[in-house]
């Protein structure tokens, strides 16, 4: 039987509430969501650093 643990329980998917799993899945859905927009983040900060270098090399000088 799958299990999926909750605060150091095991609770058995198959005996869960059609209810119970409805939240479950709302919980899977917003970690993958999370995870997804986390990447997402890393990726825009990597360009932004990117970008910020190439600014860097094409200002004058000095000021």
């Amino acid at each position: 039987m799958p299990q999926i643990t909750i605060d150091d329980i095991a609770y058995d998917l198959d005996r869960l509430s059609d209810a119970a799993k409805q939240q479950l899945m709302h919980v899977q859905f917003a970690d993958a969501e999370i995870q997804r927009l986390q990447m997402l983040l890393a990726q825009a900060q990597t360009a932004r650093a990117s970008y910020f270098a190439a600014l860097k090399e094409l200002l004058p000088k000095e000021a």
